[in-house]
């Protein structure tokens, strides 16, 4: 095998194929045994055999045939099979073998063209293996006779090269040669004359040499017959006939008739004719009337099959003689071939996210007719996200051109129709259909853009209290949703760790028991992902509000329900119906109607004497004061909320019914400026009460320590054991003698009281006795005398005397 190997462009981009670029060539010898090596295809492609593995490098043909095998481990390029030349290029000069290797990811191809060198394989071969010449005895030398050439169906040197004959004889020589126009002609030529009476018959052999190495042969067997005289041979009117036939005329249609001519008379002057066609060209195609020389068709012309009949006719007469004229059938093409479109490579399905000018498809057009039968164009109908562009001669790339969206349409139907430029045109269509596969290009969508969930306090755990749904418009995994809660609430939402969702419903639960007093709403973000890589996610706000139950009864704020005594209100015996005691407040924890509190009077001294405002809370007379009244009145007002069921508490308060107190004027409205001046002014008397005491306590133990130490003085004198209180001191000095008579007198001051002064009493009791205690564990009784207000009015310096704080007590 000869290999001479010749690369003229090596073109090695990655992305799309490179259109006009030159081929790679190679030539190989046919017959090459299988597996013979054509070249180094990967190198000379820039490729690594690394990559021709990984991007899936292949061989396509036009005309799908395989001649050759690409090696992806080695990257050599190999033949496939038996190579024969005549075969596949018939007479052609060259015989050119062009395929593409094509690779993906991303595709691309390098156009490849191998030559197939001839090598001498076959033998000349004649025509007919026997020729029978009639040549008349008084024949002169130099007489030349026709003899088809040899056919061979090597080219080039392998082809017939010499003629010779054999054995060698005094009469005949052979004369070949190429006449103007190109045809090849072979001759005997007569060298001496013949004389039928010394030999009527010879025979030898005619051999065709091919130059070839070595030569091969071939040979036709010659039969001399001497006749009588018959002196001229058939002469034909043309040396070479042409006719142009279109390929698609019926069976039996006249091709063309040939004419031959002889002026002998009789059956020396009558011709026949006979065909002769080329070697390797069917005999049945054509057909000749041997009369009258009309050359018919048998079947059908292919132009695609073959262009060009090369055709010969034999013209002989009567007496022997012959003549040889060639007859060339052309035949014109008709436009009976629409085009053909072959796919050498097609992706589907095609991620969504294909950049504009991705490779879909690779095809090559093809029409067996020529010239503008044979000129094809392609089309694409749709060309919003696809579109043709020419590749490499009549190879064709489908490309992307604008952004695809499986969403918005999946799938893409296309029609490349291919119409060549005959009359009238042909066309053929193929459709690709491009599947879009998905890929993870959509966040999940909730179907709102909040959601506000409601759950009663006091709830069990776990409750499930709503739902979130998210939607993705990608499928399969990229469109599984899972539902979490947000890591990071931000810096202005507390985290609450009391809701959970459920991953793959979207189901929200509360996990333990709130308290609408604690906690009224709460906000958290539940975050949807899918399962595409990288995964996607959107968030949502999930707002919760507890609403409230009935948990919490009324909280007595005034009076303050202590564990001592209630305290009392002041309330003057000529005050009339509607006067205004006292006023009960109280709170609840609930909201709305469970805090909506109203109060009822629930126990009194006597209950005709008073009334509760049922919103407001206010305790007043319902009656004026009567004698028979009690002096003190005790009640129990109930505070009750608005609940299902209700809860309810009580506030207790005491009343002093006095009489006498002519200047009490208590207001029945809402205080005025004049009230809150007499509010502020009984503040600064009760300062100055406690600084007065103050005082008073100082004084008492400056009079104590100063007892102490005349004790130690008079010892035989009364002994007084000072007591840490007021009261007995006082009982103290009234013992020495300072106060001639005990008196009691009763002073009372309530908050709220329109006067900010202390009232003095007038007596109205019967004498009591206060207790004044003269040692840690010893009391005394002494006579309580009333006595008269202007008895207690304070002395000049502005104090009051012993005497009149001698039994003096505060509620």
């Amino acid at each position: 095998m000869a290999l001479a190997r010749q690369v003229l462009c090596v073109c090695a981009l990655l992305g799309l194929p490179l259109a006009g670029a030159e081929p790679i060539r190679y030539s190989v010898a046919e017959e090459a045994e299988s597996g013979s090596l054509v070249g180094e295809l990967a190198e000379d492609a820039g490729l690594t055999p690394a990559q021709l593995s990984a991007r899936r490098a292949r061989l396509v043909s036009e005309d799908g045939r395989q001649h050759f095998r690409l090696e992806r481990a080695s990257g050599r390029l190999v033949v496939a099979g038996r190579l024969d030349r005549e075969q596949l290029c018939a007479q052609s000069d060259t015989c050119m073998l062009p395929f593409e290797l094509l690779l993906s990811d991303p595709l691309q191809f390098f156009r490849v063209e191998v030559d197939l060198e001839d090598i001498n394989d076959h033998s000349p071969v004649f025509p007919k293996n026997r020729v029978t010449f009639k040549i008349l005895e008084r024949s002169d030398p130099g007489s030349r006779f026709p003899l088809e050439v040899a056919r061979d169906l090597d080219i080039g040197s392998n082809t017939v090269l010499a003629y010779s004959i054999s054995p060698e004889n005094d009469y005949f020589s052979v004369s070949y040669g190429s006449r103007s126009n190109g045809d090849k002609y072979l001759e005997l030529v007569l060298e001496k004359s013949l004389d039928r009476e010394e030999q009527a018959e010879m025979g030898f052999s005619v051999i065709a040499v091919d130059g070839g190495s070595p030569p091969k042969s071939g040979k036709t067997e010659i039969s001399i017959i001497i006749l009588d005289v018959n002196d001229n041979a058939p002469i034909f009117t043309q040396v070479r006939y042409i006719a142009k036939i279109l390929e698609n005329i019926p069976e039996g249609s006249v091709v063309l008739s040939v004419l031959a001519t002889d002026p002998d008379a009789g059956v020396n002057g009558d011709i026949s004719y006979q065909l002769n066609e080329a070697v390797g060209q069917s005999n049945s195609v054509f057909r000749i009337d041997p009369i009258t020389g009309e050359i018919k068709l048998t079947e059908t012309l292919d132009f695609e099959a073959a262009q060009m009949h090369d055709l010969s006719v034999t013209a002989t007469d009567g007496g022997g003689l012959s003549a040889i004229c060639k007859v060339l059938v052309e035949v014109v093409d008709v436009n009976d071939n629409a085009p053909e479109l072959v796919v050498s490579s097609f992706s589907s399905p095609l991620p969504e996210n294909t950049v504009p000018g991705t490779v879909v498809a690779l095809f090559t057009v093809r029409d067996r007719d020529s010239g503008a039968n044979g000129k094809i164009s392609c089309a694409l109908q749709d060309q919003l996200f696809f579109s043709l562009r020419p590749a490499y001669k009549n190879y064709y790339e489908l490309v992307t051109v604008s952004a695809l969206d499986r969403e918005e349409m999946p799938q893409h139907i296309l029609s490349v129709t291919a119409a060549d430029a005959g009359s009238p045109p042909l066309t053929s269509t193929h459709t690709f259909t491009v599947d879009i596969s998905d890929v993870n290009d959509n966040a999940p969508v909730f179907n709102q853009t909040s959601y506000t969930m409601y759950v009663r306090e006091n709830n069990v755990p776990t409750v499930f209290v709503g739902a979130v749904s998210a939607a993705d418009a990608d499928v399969g995994l990229n469109a599984k949703v899972t539902y979490s809660l947000a890591a990071e609430q931000g810096p202005e939402r507390a985290w609450c760790s009391c809701i959970s969702v459920n991953s793959e419903k979207g189901h929200v639960f509360v996990l333990r028991p709130l308290d609408y007093e604690r906690l009224r709403q709460t906000e958290v973000t539940v975050s949807a992902s899918d399962a595409g890589s990288p995964p996607l996610r959107a968030n949502v706000t999930v707002r919760l509000v507890v609403l409230d139950e009935n948990d919490n009864a009324p909280l007595v704020l005034y009076p303050a329900q202590e564990s001592g005594p209630a305290s009392s209100e002041l309330v003057p015996v000529s005050a009339e119906a509607g006067y205004l005691i006292s006023k009960v407040v109280a709170v609840d924890a609930d909201s709305g109607q469970n805090s909506w509190l109203s109060y009822h009077l629930l126990r009194a001294t006597d209950p005709g004497l008073f009334s509760v405002g049922l919103q407001s809370g206010e305790v007043c007379l319902r009656r004026p004061v009567t004698e028979r009244d009690s002096v003190k009145q005790k009640l129990v007002v109930l505070v009750r909320d608005n609940g299902k069921p209700p809860l309810s508490a009580t506030a207790a308060l005491s009343a002093l019914l006095l009489k006498d107190f002519s200047d009490v004027r208590l207001p029945h409205s809402s205080p005025t400026g004049e009230d809150q001046a007499a509010a502020s002014l009984t503040t600064y008397v009760i300062i100055a009460l406690v600084f007065v005491s103050l005082l008073f306590l100082i004084s008492t133990a400056v009079l104590l320590v100063r007892k102490v130490c005349r004790r130690k003085e008079l010892k035989a004198g009364p002994v007084l054991y000072a007591a840490d209180t007021l009261q007995s001191g006082l009982a103290d000095a009234a013992a020495a003698g300072t106060l001639p008579r005990a008196y009691c007198y009763e002073i009372s001051l309530t908050t709220g009281s329109g006067n900010s002064e202390f009232r003095f009493l007038k007596p109205s009791l019967p004498p009591q006795h206060c207790a004044v205690g003269q040692g840690p564990d010893e009391e005394q009784d002494f006579p309580c005398v009333p006595v008269s207000s202007e008895d207690m009015a304070p002395d000049n310096a502005g104090t009051l005397s012993a005497g009149q704080f001698n039994a003096l007590s505060f509620d």
